[in-house]
This record gives C-alpha cells, sequence and structure tokens, in this order.
C-alpha cells in the first residue's frame, strides 16, 4: 500500500505548536508522510512571537521544485505567507508542478496577537492564491478581512464565506472558534451548500496551532482521497479531541495534543 503524502507550505514554529511542526504531527496523526517548504523562521513561544526571519523567495520556490520532482503529492497546504513576494513565489510553485488539492490557511495573527501576514500582502493573497483553492479555512476574524465585512450572525458567516469564494475559492470553512457559541459551530459552504459541524467547547487555554492543526488534518484527510465534505467532519473531531488532551505546558495559549490517540491509551493502562 502506498502511503499518502501531504505537503506543508508554512512557517516554522520554535515553540512547536503551530506551523510546520503542527502540521506534520498532524500529518504523522493521520498516518501521512509529509513534506515542507518553510517560508519563514520565527521565534516564539506560548507568550509571543520575538522575531520573524522571512525566507528568501527564491529558496521558497527551490523547496517547492525540490519535493514536487521527487513526490507524489496527495494533497498540500499553506500557513504562514508573510509577504507579497513570498506569495507570488508559493504561487508559482504551485502552478508550476500542478499541486492539487489546495488548502489554504489564511494566517494572519497569531494567538499572543502578533501580526504574521503583512497588511499590503492581503491583496495577493486574495488575487493570486485563493484562486487555487480546494477550500480556505478562515477563522472569524480573518474571514472579516478577506470579505471586507463584519460577521455577527450565522448568516453573515455564510456570505462572508461566498464572498471569498467569489475570489476563485472552491469552498470555505469559517470556523466558530472565535465566537461564545457553545457548542462550536464550523460552516463549509461550497457550491452544493451549506454543511454544518458541531463540537463541544473545550474549556482551555491550550489553543495555539488550532488553525494550523485543522487545515493540516482536512489536507491529510484530502491526501488519502476522503472527500471534502467528510475530510472537515474528520478534522473537526481530530481537533476538538486534540485540545481535550493537551497536556498544559507553557506560559501562555499552550500547544495542543497532536496524538489524542497516544494519551488515550496511555490513560487507559
Amino acid at each position: 500500500m502506498t502511503l499518502p503524502v501531504a505537503l506543508t507550505i508554512a512557517g516554522s514554529d520554535s515553540g512547536g505548536g503551530a506551523g510546520i511542526q503542527a502540521d506534520l504531527k498532524t500529518f504523522a496523526a493521520f498516518g501521512v508522510y509529509g513534506l515542507t517548504v518553510i517560508t519563514a523562521v520565527t521565534a516564539q513561544n506560548t507568550v509571543g512571537v520575538r522575531a520573524v526571519q522571512e525566507i528568501d523567495p527564491g529558496i521558497i520556490a527551490s523547496q517547492i521544485d525540490a519535493v514536487a520532482e521527487d513526490f507524489s503529492i496527495g494533497a498540500l497546504k499553506t500557513g504562514m505567507l508573510a509577504s507579497a513576494a513570498i506569495i507570488e513565489a508559493v504561487v508559482d510553485g504551485i502552478t508550476r508542478h500542478e499541486l492539487r488539492p489546495l488548502v489554504v490557511d489564511p494566517v494572519m495573527v497569531a494567538k499572543s496577537g502578533d501580526r504574521l501576514l503583512k497588511h499590503d500582502a492581503v491583496d495577493a493573497l486574495r488575487r493570486k492564491l485563493l484562486p487555487l483553492a480546494r477550500v480556505v479555512t478562515p477563522n472569524i476574524p480573518e474571514a472579516e478581512v478577506l470579505a471586507g465585512r463584519p460577521i455577527r450572525s450565522r448568516e453573515d458567516r455564510v456570505n462572508a464565506a461566498r464572498r471569498i469564494m467569489e475570489c476563485g475559492a472552491h469552498a470555505v470553512v469559517i470556523k466558530g472558534g472565535h465566537s461564545q457559541d457553545d457548542p462550536v459551530l464550523d460552516l463549509l459552504v461550497d457550491a452544493d451548500g451549506v454543511h454544518e459541524y458541531e463540537a463541544r467547547r473545550i474549556a482551555t487555554t491550550s489553543t495555539h496551532g488550532t488553525g494550523c492543526t485543522f487545515s493540516a488534518a482536512v489536507a491529510a484527510s484530502l491526501a488519502q482521497g476522503v472527500d471534502l465534505a467528510a475530510a472537515v467532519g474528520q478534522a473537526r473531531e481530530y481537533l476538538t479531541r486534540a485540545l481535550a488532551a493537551a497536556p498544559g505546558i507553557g506560559h501562555g495559549h499552550g500547544p495542543m495534543n497532536h496524538f489524542p490517540s497516544v494519551e488515550a491509551a496511555r490513560a487507559r493502562r
């Protein structure tokens, strides 16, 4: 049996809870082999981001070429793409190698509040990357930026998703974690309509990397040949378990447990 392969194009998180590190852990939890293209190196922990070094776009392009020429990539996701130049390099690489399906996590702000996407790069994200996306996975604040409108209700979320789809994306998942709703409601909007995914709200401060993890889980399932609606459902269920099993480490927004089944097995001993 051929091992499914997925690619993450994102930034490195030295704290290990988000970015490339979270994506690789998620791929592994789903039984998918993970490839990486690193777009930035961050000095960060659960409290905040201390420094960011963007990777030269030429090196990013070379990384894409290296993995795409050697592996059969079943799906890919993007995370932190700090600048317009980086977005352009990523778009060129994805297009050049005809990499699909693409999950776009429009990372804009870290959980600590530090900005990870330059203001002038938002337009490049909209115009160049979103048209390549099988699905875009913004949280509510990110969806407000991409759609250019406030979101207060379920109807607002659906309308915002459709506005984002006008940029060319085939589907949009607007996640409900930033709302106060319990259960949490995630909405997948695509050509078939609106799909709802409910999950109990986990009372925890260990929420670092939730967006990265969710999008990586969607990509992992797509790499295994799962259809999008089912992939979103699997990602939602996995995220709930990862939050519930969080180890409670760090002094700020701590990481989740990306291997909740291992923790469950340990608890049964």
